[in-house]
């Protein structure tokens, strides 16, 4: 897993009001994109709910059906609903104990790759863990990792984060 800084420049982006920059894709993962690919994003704002998770699906399968991509489908679901549950999980306390109300999903089609870019204002870095056989969940990344060409996340300044994962038509 590999973290990248979203800054540029002056830009100073927070969970809180990130939506991708125009031309914007992980920094690790540049050396995929084919030189002129065609580019279009889609963002959703999604409430801390549990809810979110099916809207979160629901809202790529949209827009991948509108990119003609519907070979991504069932990868971008289960990526979303990972990352979307992980946010959920993990993303929405701040260090002081408050919860924020700002998570947005971001689909980012560069050709035939579509990054999934999921943001929250937690400051802690998403862990590859290798849970116990009896231990109910943990394997999250692992299937993000199985699906994705590949996946990290990178911290959003003053706070915040956005873990993504590039997968491939």
């Amino acid at each position: 897993m590999q973290s990248t800084n979203l800054t540029r420049g002056q830009n100073q982006w927070s969970a809180l009001d990130w939506w991708p920059p125009i031309g914007w894709w992980p920094e690790p993962a540049r050396d995929l994109l084919e030189p002129g690919s065609a580019t279009a994003s889609a963002t959703f704002v999604l409430p801390p709910r549990a809810e979110s998770v099916h809207s979160a699906r629901s809202f790529a399968a949209g827009t991948l059906a509108g990119w003609q991509l519907a070979d991504l489908l069932d990868g971008m679901e289960l990526v979303v609903s990972e990352l979307v549950t992980n946010a959920l999980r993990h993303g929405m306390t701040l260090g002081d104990g408050r919860v924020r109300e700002a998570m947005r999903l971001s689909l980012i089609r560069r050709g035939g790759l579509v990054t999934c870019a999921i943001t929250d204002p937690g400051s802690s870095a998403p862990v590859l863990r290798d849970p116990t056989p009896f231990e109910p969940g943990g394997l999250g990344l692992h299937i993000v990792e199985s699906l994705s060409v590949c996946w990290g996340w990178c911290p959003l300044v003053p706070q915040g984060k956005a873990v993504w994962a590039v997968l491939a038509a």
